[in-house]
């Protein structure tokens, strides 16, 4: 065994893709990890509006005012850290600021060259504000929103789905497939029953009924895809538990009494886990798409939660308006965590094949 995994470690390692795929869906789940490390916006789901300078071209350059919030001592460090500021710091665009003894007189900005009307800060009776020059690499949205936050943050749903949903799936399909290939009778004519039956209603169409039965939310949608994506799992380790069972060394674990779940757990399973992970490879890449659709579909993660499929939603308009950028970046960022997935499934599937020439 120890020699057909070095050999399949050793195949997989040939493969610039499957090892790019590797490093940049690691970086893509540190980046979602450390979103609001990383993020120019650390407010909670990156949602700091600026209605004044929304909708503006990637690289644009403002002066920020920035009024302190003393209610940010209320949340610890490493709820802040992991989630966003509950109480950020208040920021307003200007256009122009002097200082005047203890007076700060600044100019808001105003879109289309207006000319804002000056207002006067009394560093004796607020808190002492500061001035920022504050870059937004990707453009704002519609509200005024960092993109660039909103995409870094954003990915946590996209990635995080793939997990979850993934995870879901193996517990139901692995459980099922073995006990119904080991079995068989009457338990694998059940099974295979809901194995049809689940997999006559268009994937979609379930997880909306599913996330509509449970309530509109992220973790909702997490459990939907997961509970829909069993089936594929089932039915492989069904067939490879139906194979490797006829094994002599099954029949002589059967002869030396062991029971039917220790064959199952300690010589059947391991020996059928090789489809079942390329299985899981694709599952990851599925259930991004999907739950990109059903945010798109305004199903998925609701307002004010940054997703990169909610993000195409918002801003698809944006497309012949002159924004093209607000809808392709969250898609290229969709299709770029897909395809690695894809990629990375692809070269598992041709690493384990034992029988392929080395």
């Amino acid at each position: 065994m120890q020699g057909l995994t070095a050999l399949a470690v050793h195949k997989f390692k040939r493969s610039y893709l499957g090892v790019g795929s590797i490093f940049f869906i690691a970086s893509v789940g540190l980046v979602s990890i450390f979103a609001y490390v990383l993020s120019p916006d650390r407010s909670q789901y990156a949602n700091q509006m600026h209605l004044s300078i929304h909708s503006k071209p990637p690289g644009f350059h403002v002066q920020m005012l920035v009024q302190p919030n003393a209610l940010k001592a209320r949340q610890n460090k490493l709820d802040r850290l992991f989630f966003g500021s509950k109480f950020p710091d208040v920021e307003l665009p200007i256009s122009s600021y002097r200082i005047e003894s203890d007076k700060l007189i600044y100019t808001p900005f105003e879109a289309k060259d207006l000319e804002g009307i000056e207002n006067v800060v009394d560093y004796a009776t607020t808190p002492k504000p500061y001035i920022v020059d504050k870059t937004f690499h990707l453009g704002t949205d519609n509200y005024g929103r960092d993109v660039l936050s909103r995409v870094l943050v954003g990915s946590r749903i996209s990635f995080f789905i793939g997990f979850i949903a993934v995870f879901i799936s193996l517990i139901i399909g692995i459980f099922l497939g073995s006990v119904s290939g080991y079995f068989g009778g009457k338990i694998d004519d059940f099974v295979m029953f809901l194995i049809n039956v689940t997999w006559s209603i268009p994937t979609l169409l379930l997880v909306i009924a599913i996330t509509l039965a449970l309530g509109k939310g992220y973790w909702q949608v997490f459990i939907a895809v997961g509970l829909t994506m069993w089936v594929e799992v089932a039915r492989v380790v069904r067939g490879e538990v139906m194979s490797v069972k006829e094994q002599q060394y099954i029949t002589a674990a059967r002869a030396l009494g062991m029971t039917d779940f220790r064959i199952i757990l300690r010589h059947i399973l391991p020996n059928v886990m090789a489809p079942v992970i390329v299985i899981s490879a694709a599952n990851f890449a599925a259930a991004i798409l999907i739950e990109s659709g059903l945010s798109f579909l305004g199903i998925g993660a609701q307002p004010p939660m940054a997703s990169w499929g909610a993000m195409i939603k918002n801003h698809y308009n944006a497309i012949v308006l002159g924004q093209p950028y607000l809808a392709i970046i969250p898609g290229l960022c969709i299709m770029a965590l897909v395809m690695a997935f894809m990629l990375m499934g692809n070269t598992l599937r041709e690493a384990l094949d034992v029988k392929a020439s080395n």
